[in-house]
């Protein structure tokens, strides 16, 4: 390991909180209502009832103080928080940002939030106050890529100094540093397993690391730039690269099960025509549902084939601009999209008509096909 962590913390870490479930009964929240009250609510429109319900919802969870559910502020467009950025030069122990946040993660139940920045920086914070808690140094180049293992408050980080950390946030303490990438890393992901996997940009490698192992898979199979990765079981995952190819990988081989070239089509005259680049992609955790981000006008869905074995296009969602990042909401109802008048790694191109903005794009469940001979 590298001793490039918080000075003087200790290796390893103590107990980890479990995960909380948030299945809460909402149903037994609403009370019944009355044949006066049910004649009137015949005269509401759909959409005022659901509001009606939802502040209601929201009245009662108040009363009984538990935290309110954060997907309501997502119908409202209401901003929770924001955490300005720091001042240059200030005093002591910066409590925001100076420079470019690259990446964000939040701890699987809610506690903690981190953010990595472009001046080597990793910030902790409580997510539901968004109060400063601690500053993680050690990264010897911009952070570009956060995950908490699900379950635990234990973090990875990765950077363009080509390095993975380990970090355990509830001791406010650095466990160790994994080597292995030629270049800067791009992204990563993990899920609850001790291990998380990287996309290794220019040199052409995603890579999975076993953690308590200290050891590391290499996968080859893109031609450019690996950009974007995310998991989409614990045992396959997929990346997006600037070659426009999207792969399916399973944690066991160390070549794609599914790799589609030329994912969001061609760009250019004729006979200089080059692929548009992935430059970000989604999985629906546990489902065979995959999302890819380009600056193509559009944002794709896919479904994976049999054992991960090929994609095949469900549709196209229209967007202007660079979709420079795509995550799904846990529940699948929507699809949040970070979209940028540039591409987040550099300023090759810029898309005078796209907004700087987050597009949050619902997603309705298609009812499934009567099953056959019904």
């Amino acid at each position: 390991g590298d001793s490039s962590g918080d000075k003087g913390k200790s290796k390893g870490g103590g107990k980890m909180n479990e995960e909380i479930s948030s299945d809460s009964e909402s149903e037994s929240l609403v009370p019944r209502r009355t044949e006066e009250e049910e004649e009137e609510e015949l005269e509401e429109t759909a959409q005022e009832k659901k509001l009606r319900l939802a502040k209601l919802y929201l009245e009662q969870l108040k009363q009984q103080g538990e935290p309110v559910d954060w997907a309501g502020s997502v119908e409202s467009g209401r901003k929770l928080h924001v955490i300005p950025r720091a001042k240059k030069g200030a005093e002591g122990q910066p409590s925001g940002h100076s420079s470019h946040v690259l990446c964000m993660a939040i701890s699987s139940d809610g506690k903690y939030l981190a953010s990595g920045d472009r001046s080597k920086l990793i910030l902790i914070w409580e997510a539901q106050s968004c109060q400063h808690l601690y500053t993680f140094t050690g990264h010897r180049d911009a952070v570009s890529g956060l995950a908490f293992r699900r379950g635990t408050h234990q973090l990875y980080s990765t950077s363009h100094d080509r390095s993975v950390k380990v970090w355990n946030v509830a001791e406010n303490s650095y466990v160790e540093t994994l080597f292995g990438h030629q270049d800067a890393v791009a992204a990563l992901d993990a899920l609850s397993r001790e291990c998380c996997v990287t996309a290794g940009g220019r040199d052409g490698t995603v890579r999975v690391w076993k953690i308590p192992e200290e050891s590391q898979l290499v996968f080859y199979g893109h031609q450019g730039s690996i950009d974007s990765i995310q998991l989409i079981n614990e045992e396959h995952m997929v990346s997006g690269a600037d070659d426009g190819s999207v792969a399916l990988w399973g944690l066991s081989k160390k070549r794609p099960l599914a790799l589609q070239r030329e994912a969001h089509g061609l760009r250019g005259e004729l006979g200089l025509e080059q692929p548009f680049w992935v430059s970000s992609v989604a999985a629906l955790l546990n489902t065979d549902l995959v999302a890819t981000g380009s600056h193509s006008n559009s944002v794709r869905l896919w479904q994976c084939g049999e054992g991960f074995r090929q994609l095949d296009l469900l549709c196209d969602i229209p967007l202007v601009g660079f979709i420079n990042s795509l995550k799904f909401s846990s529940a699948g109802d929507f699809l949040v999209a970070g979209v940028g008048q540039e591409h987040r790694l550099g300023r090759w191109w810029r898309i005078k008509e796209a907004r700087n903005s987050v597009c949050i794009i619902p997603l309705h469940r298609a009812p499934r096909p009567p099953a056959a001979g019904s």
